[in-house]
């Protein structure tokens, strides 16, 4: 279940997942079909319904080639409706779904910095005391990536480094900026907060002074 589903029907969130990662690409009906495992007659009665509501522009067939839409650009709410997917259906959730079934115990924190031109999305993560494993996370990401058509570029960070973070920073700036929006927050997860050195060496005079009594 998405968050939009009281906005979108599940068929329409399956078709602009699809667009909104190559927005400037032409579908035809078989391609989205086969891209959204939706049958055609069900892919051409969703995408009548976005073309008369100005979210698609229809191409008409040329020569040997069959009928396409893709994203219109210029559609009064275009932005609004692809932030809306990107904080759901098409990026947020599927990341979030991944990382809390497979990283509960490592990942403190996430955020979702923003998508470039090419819908590359910028994913930061903010492990605790335990550090996920790398090639274990480089394959969930890949697997993602290739669900929701998207490409990721992924940092991952120490909980120490993520409380450092100024805006003189590149990733600094990037969380400070608008389009950045956390989509694990600390306490959704098992992980651990990671321990200062100050805090070990608390810890270790606290032990000391109760083995002097």
């Amino acid at each position: 279940m998405s968050a939009a589903d009281f906005l979108l029907a599940p068929e329409i969130q399956k078709l602009l997942k699809v667009v909104f990662a190559a927005p400037t690409h032409r579908f035809s009906v078989a391609e989205l079909a086969r891209k959204t495992r939706l049958d055609a007659d069900e892919v051409e009665r969703t995408q009548e319904h976005l073309v008369q509501s100005g979210i698609l522009t229809r191409h008409k067939s040329e020569a040997d080639e069959p009928e396409t839409v893709e994203a219109n650009m210029s559609f009064v709410f275009y932005n609004e409706l692809r932030s809306l997917a990107l904080k759901s259906f098409a990026a947020a959730e599927p990341l979030r779904t991944m990382l809390r079934s497979k990283f509960r115990d490592s990942v403190l924190r996430a955020y979702i910095l923003g998508e470039g031109k090419d819908a590359t999305i910028e994913l930061l993560v903010v492990h605790g005391q335990q550090v996920p494993d790398e090639a274990a996370m480089s394959a969930a990401c890949r697997k993602v990536s290739a669900a929701i058509g998207r490409h990721l570029q992924v940092h991952v960070i120490s909980s120490k480094r993520h409380a450092a973070l100024a805006i003189r920073d590149d990733l600094g700036r990037k969380l400070a900026a608008p389009t950045a929006f956390e989509i694990i927050a600390e306490g959704e997860t098992k992980a651990k907060r990671g321990i200062e050195r100050g805090g070990f060496l608390q810890s270790a005079k606290e032990k000391l002074v109760a083995l002097a009594r």
